[in-house]
């Protein structure tokens, strides 16, 4: 399995490069040159193996499918040490939760940090762990969060061997309990830097030092956020678990509805649709800051300023710049890299937009690839927080319940179950919480106490000569051979 650049770039690479590697060389990001195709049978054993053996198992089927450069031996291990009970809390990893009428939760929140973002991101540990061990080399990780990617990574990569995490987070616009999560860790490959500005600004410095290939080089920077295709690949493994779960046979279907930012999640389930997992609808659920629902709407990709990105609560989808909304793109327009390119490289810094709405392929949007969309507010957020904990007993946390809201409006056929993917649980949100509710959420018993730790963090200004000087201030040169 060999993969391309969403810009057209003549390299074709294996997993363990781009595993490492993060952008490609002409700051595109990495695809298969094609998805693996599930027959029925195929499934059938999926089915089989979830049944029988377990999340771990049915991560190591998908996964084999496409890394063909580590020994299956080794990537069944993997598998196996990343995917337990103790880690995650429960044997089933992700369970489906029956909330009404044919609407259900997949719990993806059970993992160290208490947000979907686990699911990936400790399996990359241990990938980046062990590739590196093979290589005898280290890896500078430089990410950005709006929330629940750096407390993931972090609690993923501190104490590993050769791994240094350098984390960027918009200032004063996570919650208190992410922001504790994350500051308080001691460990000294973990560094948090809280970047003055919006997660656009993070998100834009970290593939600044990503695009200058000679700092990337002599500091072997990587990345751990969904533009890194090995985290996204993990999180096609949940659609299928999923499906699994709320199916009997292979000719029944069933749609998810996915709250989105950045557009990771969901063009993981993309993938699992494209490999033919039978998926009828993915739903995009975005709260105020609305790009990606305005353009499945309207053909119009339109990302937003700074100053025109809200700060809402649910902080985790403050995003105007949907990194990974490229790849779905690449695939929209045919694979031509060269459009996409145009699009992205140049329409993008240029205009601050692009538009397909006179596109032919944009009616594949909805057609072929099944994407529809949908838009929640604050005001929103709390009628479903209370609805759902009146009704159901069960509280969800805020981009849960953006998820909900807009899965309810699209939900119409009743033969096909519609799953929300679950994001966090309620604790790290507990302000707005307690505001549905009249009462704080439920805290795990480790987590008791973790805003009054001392914080390790550096806050600096949306410059990226500061970050990279930071970097080479906390680490040495590689060693080029």
């Amino acid at each position: 399995m060999l993969y391309i650049s969403t810009r057209g770039h003549a390299d074709r690479k294996q997993f363990c490069d781009i595993l490492l590697e993060g952008l490609a060389p002409d700051g595109g990001l990495y695809l298969p040159e094609t998805y693996p195709k599930i027959t029925g049978a195929a499934l059938n054993k999926l089915r089989k193996a979830y049944h029988e053996q377990g999340y771990a198992e049915l991560a190591f089927q998908i996964l084999s499918l496409y890394i063909d450069d580590i020994p299956a031996a080794d990537l069944k291990a993997i598998c196996a040490k990343t995917y337990t009970a103790e880690v995650f809390g429960t044997g089933e990893i992700v369970p489906l939760r029956h909330l009404e009428d044919g609407l259900w939760l997949e719990a993806l929140s059970n993992g160290p940090t208490l947000a979907f973002k686990d699911m990936a991101m400790q399996l990359l540990g241990n990938l980046f762990e062990y590739e590196l061990g093979r290589r005898g080399e280290q890896l500078n990780i430089l990410g950005a969060t709006s929330g629940d990617t750096g407390s993931a990574a972090e609690y993923a990569m501190r104490g590993k061997e050769g791994v240094r995490v350098f984390m960027t987070s918009p200032h004063g616009r996570m919650s208190a309990f992410q922001q504790a999560q994350m500051f308080s860790l001691q460990d000294a490959n973990i560094h948090n830097i809280a970047i003055e500005g919006v997660f656009d600004d993070c998100q834009d410095i970290v593939k600044a030092v990503s695009n200058d290939h000679a700092f990337k080089a002599k500091y072997k920077i990587g990345t751990v956020n969904s533009i890194n295709w090995a985290r996204l690949l993990a999180q096609v493994v949940y659609y299928f678990a999923g499906y699994i779960q709320a199916t009997e046979t292979n000719d029944q279907k069933v749609s998810f509805t996915v709250p989105s930012g950045n557009f990771g999640n969901v063009c993981a389930g993309h993938v699992a649709r494209c490999m033919g997992l039978p998926i009828a609808k993915l739903v995009v659920a975005t709260n105020e800051n609305d790009v990606l629902d305005e353009f499945f709407r309207t053909g119009v990709y339109r990302v937003r300023s700074s100053a025109d990105t809200h700060e809402t609560s649910s902080p985790s989808m403050d995003i105007s710049k949907a990194s990974n909304f490229e790849r779905f793109i690449f695939d929209l327009l045919g694979r031509n890299g060269q459009r996409t390119n145009a699009l992205f490289a140049k329409a993008l810094p240029a205009y601050g937009r692009f538009d397909l709405s006179a596109e032919p392929l944009f009616a594949d949007a909805a057609k072929k690839y099944g994407f529809e969309s949908g838009k929640s507010t604050h005001a929103d957020r709390l009628a479903t927080i209370k609805d759902n904990y009146e009704r159901h007993g069960v509280t969800i946390d805020t981009h849960t319940a953006d998820g909900v809201k807009v899965a309810r409006e699209h939900h119409k056929d009743p033969k096909v179950p519609m799953i929300v993917l679950e994001t966090a649980l309620p604790i790290k949100f507990a302000e707005t919480i307690q505001e549905a509710l009249g009462h704080a959420p439920e805290r795990p018993a480790k987590f008791d106490g973790i805003e009054n730790l001392p914080k390790r963090v550096q806050v600096m200004p949306a410059d990226v000569d500061l970050v990279k000087a930071y970097i080479e201030r906390h680490c040495a040169p590689a060693v080029l051979g």
